[in-house]
C-alpha cells in the first residue's frame, strides 16, 4: 500500500504548531493569548501585513495558516506568495485580519515557522 505523503505531512504540521504553541504559551489557554495579548479589549479587530526583509524563498505557509486555525480559526490570512517562490527584501508576504488578541498571540509562532523553513 502506498505512503500517503500529504496525510503525514498535514498530520506532522498539526503536530509541529501544536508544540511550538504550548511552549511559547506556556501555562495560558489558546484562547486565553499571552499576556500581552490581554491587554487588548477581546473584541478589537485589527489587521497586519508580513513582509520580508532579505531576499528569500518561500516556505511554510501552511505551518503559518495553522497557527491561526489552532488559535481559533478567526483569522483571514491572504498570501500574496506560495512556497518555492523567490522573492524579494521588502515584499509582502501575507495580510492578516482578525482579532487583535489573536493576531498577537500567533504572530511570534507563525513567523518562527516563515523564517526557520
Amino acid at each position: 500500500m502506498p505512503t500517503d505523503y500529504s496525510t503525514l505531512l498535514q498530520q506532522e504540521i498539526i503536530r509541529s504548531v501544536s508544540a511550538a504553541l504550548a511552549e511559547d504559551l506556556g501555562f495560558l489557554s489558546l484562547t486565553e493569548g499571552d499576556i500581552t495579548a490581554s491587554l487588548i479589549p477581546q473584541s478589537q479587530q485589527a489587521t497586519a501585513t508580513i513582509i520580508t526583509r532579505e531576499n528569500c524563498v518561500i516556505c511554510g505557509t501552511a505551518f503559518a495558516d495553522e497557527v491561526f486555525r489552532q488559535l481559533g480559526n478567526n483569522v483571514k490570512l491572504q498570501w500574496q506568495v506560495t512556497d518555492g517562490d523567490k522573492v524579494a527584501a521588502n515584499t509582502t508576504l501575507c495580510t492578516l485580519s482578525g482579532p487583535a488578541r489573536i493576531l498577537l498571540t500567533g504572530e511570534r509562532t507563525a513567523l518562527n515557522f516563515l523564517q526557520l523553513l
